[in-house]
């Protein structure tokens, strides 16, 4: 094999740039006071009505699957049962999203 000539088979390096750090204009974050406010826990109430919401949800579509036919507002309600049963679960669910 014949020795290696310099610069010819191998790939040039390519400079380091040194990127400037990233300062955002002001205003753009928010304040301290909000962030702080932001951050603070929910209320101790605000965990059972959520987990409430989603068990009540759910007890009322298998109330509904397994015995509709014999509570008169049920029946009359029909197919409503569904939408009062999943909505109570997606608003326990939203409200999971907002819990700290």
């Amino acid at each position: 094999m014949p020795p290696a000539v310099e610069g010819v088979g191998t790939v040039p390096k390519s400079k380091v740039r040194k990127k400037s750090v990233y300062t955002p204009p002001e205003g753009v974050l928010p304040s301290r006071a909000a962030r702080a406010r932001a951050a603070e826990p929910s209320p101790r109430w605000y965990a059972a009505v959520m987990v409430s919401l989603m068990v009540i949800g759910l007890l009322w579509i298998v109330v509904y699957y397994v015995a509709g036919d014999r509570i008169p507002f049920m029946v009359s309600l029909g197919a409503w049962n569904f939408l009062i049963g999943f909505g109570a679960m997606v608003v326990g669910l939203v409200m999971s999203m907002r819990w700290r």
